[in-house]
């Protein structure tokens, strides 16, 4: 495994073949997608640290979800990617869906986990309320909120481990960063969805309060080829609350999508 920073992004590249280029949402990182690393050992696998997110540094301008997928896109130029499958999670859905519709020619797939095209009116004002929160000095009470809000009931109870992932995931993050994306997420408007040509794999948790499964159906049925697949027992950190379970989805989708 290789580590490179490229422009505003921290980049780790692992193993040979076709490639797969994984971009976390709010509050993740690169990490989000560690317990999937064994299931794609056949591909190589570039996962990014988005501007101000785990270990790419503070932006030093304001964040824009169009600023945010320009990076991602010169990340996989400077890395040598001229075609990748995309996987996003949830705001990383949306980064992906941008490379997607309006760079067609770099996309070869996308898997997109715990969807939206955009956020709603409340979703907006939410996030423009964890901004100051975070700003405030609140990482680790907003940290407490998103584990009581976001991650399923079973895995609450029953993942210790996932839990204090995801609170160390929120509570590592660079406050002002943080700060900085939420106030990008809530800004981001939807792409055409007529313009994505990609075959695309929409995966959300039964239980995902936060992007519940009918927005990612909505959005799955918006997209020319698309499909949707649920997760049991499952919130919106799907890739930790059911790491084996969407690394099977995620592979055999891969191997249908093509190298």
């Amino acid at each position: 495994m290789t580590t490179a920073q490229v422009g505003p992004i921290v980049a780790e590249v692992q193993g040979q073949g076709a490639p797969v280029v994984m971009i976390h949402g709010l509050g993740g990182t690169s990490n989000m997608f560690q317990p999937q690393m064994a299931a794609l050992s056949s591909f190589r696998v570039i996962r990014l640290d988005m501007p101000g997110s785990g270990r790419s540094p503070r932006p030093l301008e304001p964040l824009t979800i169009d600023a945010i997928a320009a990076a991602a896109v010169k990340a996989m130029a400077a890395l040598g990617v001229e075609r990748a499958h995309l996987v996003g999670h949830s705001m990383g859905t949306i980064v992906c869906q941008w490379i997607a519709a309006r760079q067609p020619e770099l996309v070869r797939s996308l898997v997109l986990l715990g969807a939206l095209a955009e956020p709603g009116d409340a979703t907006r004002q939410g996030l423009a309320g964890r901004a100051r929160m975070a700003r405030s000095g609140g990482m680790s009470d907003i940290a407490d909120q998103i584990v009581a809000g976001a991650l399923s009931a079973h895995t609450r109870e029953t993942s210790p481990a996932a839990v204090a992932f995801v609170r160390e995931s929120i509570t590592r993050q660079d406050p002002e960063s943080y700060a900085m994306t939420c106030e990008a997420l809530a800004k981001a408007q939807a792409v055409d969805p007529k313009r994505i040509a990609a075959p695309a794999l929409l995966i959300t948790g039964d239980d995902d309060a936060v992007n519940p499964p009918g927005v990612a159906r909505s959005l799955a049925d918006a997209i020319r080829h698309a499909s949707f697949s649920p997760v049991d027992r499952c919130g919106h950190w799907a890739t930790v609350e059911a790491p084996q379970e969407i690394g099977r989805k995620l592979v055999d989708f891969l191997h249908r999508a093509g190298s």
